[in-house]
């Protein structure tokens, strides 16, 4: 009886466990959702962001329409149309042209998190005295972001980014959002406007 007994308990913790992890996801993915609903991405939005990691530290500007992203910085320009990013690096006046793949491109555009949760990604909610973080980890450990946190403030706005990457930690942190009316034109780079720059093709 018992063991019975004992076996009984155990069963009722791992359900109670499991639905505790289920309420959590729930209210992780509801985060997520009203955050991203908050932004008007379609029209266009515009922030201030800081990325810190290994041997990285830059500010800029960036503007993000639909999958789109356009971000500036101290040393570089880059334009995202949804499928060719181009890297314009003002030191050498070169252009690098490429495919990104999703670890690239959410290390400028902190706002690919609004469409990556939703699929191929764990996740849980922790209550900190900064807002709601969202610890997403990935079901495939082959995926170029294998795990992130997503700081998320009581006005849904999100305000960190940190990831882990193949190289390390990423963090990006997010200030200064304003929803605009953004031109799709301003995505991709004109070579009109960069008449010394040499490209380069690295697709």
């Amino acid at each position: 009886m018992k063991k019975f007994f004992t076996i009984i308990v155990l069963m009722a913790v791992a359900v109670i466990t499991s639905t505790a992890a289920n309420n959590s996801s729930a209210a992780a993915k509801k985060t997520l959702d009203k955050a991203a609903a908050k932004f008007n991405i379609k029209s266009g939005t515009t922030a201030n962001f800081t990325v810190t990691g290994d041997k990285i530290k830059q500010s800029g500007t960036i503007s993000i329409k639909k999958n789109m992203f356009h971000a500036t910085t101290p040393n570089a320009i880059v334009w995202y149309n949804g499928k060719t990013q181009w890297t314009y690096v003002k030191k050498n006046e070169e252009v690098n042209v490429s495919n990104p793949n999703a670890a690239k491109q959410a290390s400028m555009n902190p706002y690919t998190f609004l469409t990556l949760y939703k699929k191929g990604y764990d996740m849980e909610l922790q209550k900190t005295a900064s807002g709601d973080q969202v610890h997403l980890k990935a079901k495939n450990q082959k995926s170029g972001i294998k795990e992130a946190y997503i700081l998320v403030d009581a006005n849904s706005n999100i305000k960190e980014v940190k990831m882990r990457q193949s190289s390390g930690w990423v963090t990006i942190t997010i200030s200064n959002v304003k929803s605009s009316n953004l031109s799709d034109a301003i995505f991709t780079f004109n070579a009109k406007d960069y008449p010394k720059a040499e490209v380069i093709d690295l697709r």
